[in-house]
């Protein structure tokens, strides 16, 4: 069976699949700080794989509703990464997954090349 077409851009190959996060692995002063925990172990496709660092971090917004026009909604938090196998990868975390993803909240949205 072949591995399905990828898109890559400046080196970095988008995946899109939902990450299994490790039980108990999340960053808990992220957490106190109103923000998602990076996992500091997850799964992809069977395999494990341990967060040696952060790299970078950013988020995308959309506007509030109702009562809460005048301020901004943050949706989805992206966290570039390094693995303790060297692997440099972006992970997401979407606040309100919509449609077939129901209620799986981590990804990974990319890979990139060494």
């Amino acid at each position: 069976m072949r591995s399905p077409k990828r898109a890559v851009v400046d080196g970095e190959t988008f995946i899109g699949e939902p990450i299994e996060p490790k039980p108990g692995s999340f960053d808990s002063a992220m957490m106190a700080r109103g923000g998602p925990g990076i996992p500091r172990a997850f799964s992809w496709r069977g395999r494990e794989y341990q967060v040696l660092g952060l790299i970078e971090s950013w988020h995308t917004k959309q506007p509030g509703h109702g009562m809460d026009r005048e301020y901004d909604y943050m949706r989805k938090h992206f966290y570039r990464i390094k693995t303790t196998s060297g692997e440099v990868m972006t992970i997401a975390f979407d606040r309100k997954p919509q449609g077939e993803r129901g209620r799986q909240r981590w990804s990974l949205f990319s890979i990139s090349a060494a």
